[in-house]
């Protein structure tokens, strides 16, 4: 297991699953980090340069889930909804960017 797949695993063990305000916080630093990640294996070469984009796109959605979950005027049930919601998108794409990297040597 190479740095990226090290990082990759151990980012998507410590995303939370549960609304609060320290988890709005703590996602929002994964998500910085996960976006760190992305660019990193974006440089390793052209296949995974061309294969990247949806992760990135995806970070949007993710970002305004969260933004979502700390809107005053949203019910608690409502705010809960969509931290779930960025919570299991994150999983998600760091679960599918592990298979997509996989040992960073794919070329096609």
């Amino acid at each position: 297991m190479n740095a990226i797949s090290t990082s990759l695993a151990d980012l998507f063990d410590r995303v939370p699953r549960r609304h609060s305000l320290d988890n709005v916080k703590e996602i929002n630093g994964l998500v910085e980090e996960y976006e760190d990640i992305l660019v990193k294996v974006e440089a390793v070469n052209s296949y995974y340069e061309n294969n990247i984009s949806s992760f990135f796109d995806a970070l949007d959605v993710i970002r305004d889930n969260i933004k979502k979950s700390t809107d005053n005027k949203a019910s608690k049930k409502l705010k809960d909804s969509f931290f779930d919601e960025a919570s299991s998108l994150l999983k998600d794409g760091i679960e599918q960017l592990i298979v997509l990297y996989a040992d960073g040597n794919k070329t096609k």
